[in-house]
Protein backbone atom coordinates (compact mmCIF):
# COMPACT_ATOMS: atom_id res chain seq x y z
CA UNK A 1 0.00 0.00 0.00
CA UNK A 2 3.08 2.37 0.90
CA UNK A 3 4.11 1.78 -2.56
CA UNK A 4 0.65 2.63 -4.29
CA UNK A 5 0.55 6.05 -2.45
CA UNK A 6 4.31 6.79 -3.35
CA UNK A 7 2.87 6.43 -7.02
CA UNK A 8 0.10 8.37 -6.65
CA UNK A 9 1.77 11.27 -5.02
CA UNK A 10 4.10 11.33 -8.01
CA UNK A 11 1.62 11.80 -10.32
CA UNK A 12 -0.15 14.38 -8.62
CA UNK A 13 3.10 16.71 -8.85
CA UNK A 14 3.11 16.03 -12.78
CA UNK A 15 -0.18 17.16 -12.97
CA UNK A 16 -0.08 20.25 -11.08
CA UNK A 17 3.00 21.90 -13.26
CA UNK A 18 1.44 21.10 -16.07
CA UNK A 19 -1.88 23.20 -14.89
CA UNK A 20 0.70 25.85 -14.02
CA UNK A 21 2.36 25.68 -17.38
CA UNK A 22 -1.26 26.15 -18.58
CA UNK A 23 -2.19 29.62 -17.52
CA UNK A 24 1.01 31.16 -19.72
CA UNK A 25 1.47 29.15 -23.23
CA UNK A 26 -2.08 28.25 -23.47
CA UNK A 27 -3.34 24.73 -24.47
CA UNK A 28 -0.99 22.58 -26.55
CA UNK A 29 -2.61 21.37 -29.95
CA UNK A 30 -2.48 17.51 -30.03
CA UNK A 31 -0.32 15.77 -32.29
CA UNK A 32 -2.16 13.79 -35.13
CA UNK A 33 0.82 12.85 -37.25
CA UNK A 34 0.93 8.88 -36.82
CA UNK A 35 4.91 9.42 -37.95
CA UNK A 36 5.83 10.44 -34.61
CA UNK A 37 5.86 7.49 -32.46
CA UNK A 38 8.29 5.26 -31.63
CA UNK A 39 9.43 1.61 -31.47
CA UNK A 40 10.23 0.15 -28.57
CA UNK A 41 11.96 -3.22 -28.67
CA UNK A 42 13.93 -5.21 -26.65
CA UNK A 43 15.78 -9.07 -27.79
CA UNK A 44 15.44 -11.42 -24.05
CA UNK A 45 17.68 -14.20 -24.78
CA UNK A 46 16.62 -17.70 -23.17
CA UNK A 47 18.75 -18.10 -19.81
CA UNK A 48 21.06 -20.76 -20.02
CA UNK A 49 22.68 -22.67 -17.05
CA UNK A 50 26.71 -23.96 -17.49
CA UNK A 51 26.68 -27.27 -18.24
CA UNK A 52 28.46 -30.01 -15.60
CA UNK A 53 29.56 -33.03 -14.15
CA UNK A 54 27.68 -33.91 -10.96
CA UNK A 55 27.42 -36.76 -9.02
CA UNK A 56 24.46 -38.50 -6.42
CA UNK A 57 23.54 -40.80 -4.03
CA UNK A 58 20.44 -42.55 -4.12
CA UNK A 59 18.36 -41.92 -0.65
CA UNK A 60 19.76 -44.32 1.77
CA UNK A 61 20.47 -45.13 5.45
CA UNK A 62 23.69 -46.51 5.53
CA UNK A 63 24.51 -49.87 4.18
CA UNK A 64 24.29 -52.76 7.10
CA UNK A 65 26.99 -55.51 6.44
CA UNK A 66 25.30 -58.87 6.74
CA UNK A 67 27.45 -62.20 7.55
CA UNK A 68 27.17 -64.29 4.48
CA UNK A 69 29.99 -66.91 3.03
CA UNK A 70 32.21 -66.98 5.93
CA UNK A 71 34.34 -70.09 5.86
CA UNK A 72 37.52 -71.57 7.91
CA UNK A 73 39.85 -68.77 6.40
CA UNK A 74 37.74 -65.70 6.69
CA UNK A 75 34.64 -64.60 8.08
CA UNK A 76 32.80 -62.63 5.41
CA UNK A 77 29.98 -59.44 5.78
CA UNK A 78 28.18 -58.54 2.38
CA UNK A 79 26.01 -55.63 1.17
CA UNK A 80 25.11 -53.26 -1.65
CA UNK A 81 26.17 -49.83 -2.47
CA UNK A 82 23.55 -47.66 -3.11
CA UNK A 83 22.87 -46.36 -6.38
CA UNK A 84 25.60 -43.35 -7.91
CA UNK A 85 24.35 -41.42 -10.42
CA UNK A 86 27.09 -39.18 -12.72
CA UNK A 87 25.50 -36.68 -14.92
CA UNK A 88 27.04 -35.28 -17.31
CA UNK A 89 25.38 -31.83 -19.26
CA UNK A 90 27.93 -30.38 -21.14
CA UNK A 91 28.49 -29.63 -24.48
CA UNK A 92 30.96 -31.47 -26.54
CA UNK A 93 32.99 -28.14 -27.53
CA UNK A 94 33.18 -27.03 -23.71
CA UNK A 95 35.02 -30.27 -22.51
CA UNK A 96 38.96 -29.46 -22.95
CA UNK A 97 41.04 -32.46 -25.03
CA UNK A 98 41.91 -35.28 -23.22
CA UNK A 99 39.48 -34.79 -20.03
CA UNK A 100 37.76 -37.51 -18.35
CA UNK A 101 36.27 -37.88 -14.41
CA UNK A 102 36.34 -40.81 -12.20
CA UNK A 103 34.39 -41.46 -9.05
CA UNK A 104 36.42 -42.86 -6.42
CA UNK A 105 36.14 -44.59 -2.93
CA UNK A 106 38.00 -44.09 0.10
CA UNK A 107 36.85 -46.13 3.46
CA UNK A 108 37.69 -45.32 6.88
CA UNK A 109 39.14 -47.12 9.48
CA UNK A 110 36.28 -49.56 11.08
CA UNK A 111 35.57 -49.06 14.65
CA UNK A 112 33.59 -50.79 17.17
CA UNK A 113 30.90 -48.50 19.08
CA UNK A 114 31.37 -50.40 22.09
CA UNK A 115 35.43 -50.22 22.31
CA UNK A 116 37.35 -47.31 19.85
CA UNK A 117 40.21 -49.54 20.79
CA UNK A 118 38.96 -52.36 18.72
CA UNK A 119 39.14 -51.29 14.69
CA UNK A 120 39.17 -53.24 11.31
CA UNK A 121 40.93 -51.65 8.77
CA UNK A 122 39.85 -50.47 5.17
CA UNK A 123 42.04 -52.70 3.48
CA UNK A 124 39.68 -55.46 4.99
CA UNK A 125 36.32 -53.79 2.42
CA UNK A 126 36.37 -54.78 -1.13
CA UNK A 127 33.90 -54.57 -3.85
CA UNK A 128 32.95 -55.22 -7.49
CA UNK A 129 31.30 -52.26 -8.97
CA UNK A 130 28.17 -52.68 -11.26
CA UNK A 131 27.24 -50.42 -14.49
CA UNK A 132 23.64 -50.02 -13.81
CA UNK A 133 23.43 -47.70 -16.85
CA UNK A 134 25.32 -45.59 -19.04
CA UNK A 135 26.97 -44.89 -22.75
CA UNK A 136 26.54 -47.84 -25.51
CA UNK A 137 29.87 -47.23 -26.45
CA UNK A 138 31.77 -48.09 -23.51
CA UNK A 139 32.83 -44.64 -22.97
CA UNK A 140 31.83 -44.76 -19.37
CA UNK A 141 32.70 -48.29 -17.68
CA UNK A 142 32.85 -49.94 -13.79
CA UNK A 143 35.77 -49.55 -11.88
CA UNK A 144 38.07 -53.10 -11.06
CA UNK A 145 36.92 -55.45 -8.47
CA UNK A 146 38.78 -55.45 -5.46
CA UNK A 147 39.36 -57.65 -2.51
CA UNK A 148 40.08 -57.49 1.32
CA UNK A 149 43.67 -58.24 1.59
CA UNK A 150 42.09 -62.10 2.86
CA UNK A 151 41.64 -62.97 -0.33
CA UNK A 152 37.76 -64.15 -1.62
CA UNK A 153 39.11 -66.59 -4.40
CA UNK A 154 38.33 -64.65 -7.31
CA UNK A 155 41.50 -63.31 -8.09
CA UNK A 156 40.61 -59.63 -7.47
CA UNK A 157 43.74 -57.61 -6.50
CA UNK A 158 43.57 -58.18 -2.53
CA UNK A 159 44.15 -54.07 -1.60
CA UNK A 160 40.63 -53.07 0.05
CA UNK A 161 39.25 -49.65 -0.57
CA UNK A 162 41.64 -47.02 0.09
CA UNK A 163 41.53 -45.26 -3.07
CA UNK A 164 39.29 -47.62 -5.56
CA UNK A 165 37.49 -46.20 -8.77
CA UNK A 166 33.65 -46.94 -8.86
CA UNK A 167 33.00 -45.60 -12.08
CA UNK A 168 34.96 -43.65 -14.61
CA UNK A 169 34.53 -42.12 -18.44
CA UNK A 170 37.21 -42.20 -21.24
CA UNK A 171 38.46 -39.30 -22.57
CA UNK A 172 36.05 -39.09 -25.59
CA UNK A 173 33.75 -35.97 -24.67
CA UNK A 174 31.24 -36.70 -27.07
CA UNK A 175 30.93 -40.33 -25.50
CA UNK A 176 30.76 -38.99 -21.73
CA UNK A 177 27.94 -36.69 -22.54
CA UNK A 178 24.29 -37.83 -20.45
CA UNK A 179 23.44 -40.07 -17.30
CA UNK A 180 25.52 -43.16 -16.00
CA UNK A 181 24.50 -45.80 -12.53
CA UNK A 182 26.41 -47.71 -10.72
CA UNK A 183 26.51 -49.48 -7.71
CA UNK A 184 28.75 -52.27 -5.95
CA UNK A 185 28.27 -55.48 -3.99
CA UNK A 186 30.48 -54.63 -0.62
CA UNK A 187 32.67 -57.64 0.86
CA UNK A 188 34.24 -57.49 4.40
CA UNK A 189 36.19 -60.18 5.16
CA UNK A 190 38.08 -60.20 8.05
CA UNK A 191 40.33 -63.15 10.28
CA UNK A 192 37.78 -65.68 12.08
CA UNK A 193 38.92 -64.38 15.28
CA UNK A 194 37.95 -61.16 14.41
CA UNK A 195 36.78 -59.61 18.13
CA UNK A 196 32.71 -59.53 18.50
CA UNK A 197 30.73 -56.41 18.07
CA UNK A 198 28.97 -53.40 16.04
CA UNK A 199 31.73 -51.76 14.21
CA UNK A 200 31.27 -48.40 11.69
CA UNK A 201 32.83 -47.17 8.77
CA UNK A 202 32.51 -43.87 6.33
CA UNK A 203 32.99 -44.79 2.99
CA UNK A 204 33.28 -41.56 1.01
CA UNK A 205 33.15 -41.50 -2.74
CA UNK A 206 34.43 -38.27 -4.44
CA UNK A 207 34.05 -37.46 -8.45
CA UNK A 208 37.03 -36.02 -10.01
CA UNK A 209 37.42 -33.78 -13.22
CA UNK A 210 40.89 -35.05 -15.15
CA UNK A 211 43.22 -34.39 -17.90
Amino acid sequence: MKSTRTTQLLAASVLGLALAGAGVAGPAAAADDPGTGIDVSVKIEPTTTPGQVSMTVADNNGVALQENGSDATARQFVGTLPTVTVTDTRQPEDIPAGEFWAVVGQASQFVAADDPAKTIGPQYLGWKPRLLSGSSTGAVAAGEPVSSVISDGTGAPQVGLEGQELLVSTANSADEIGTSQVNADLALRTSTDVAAGEYHSTLTLSLFNQS
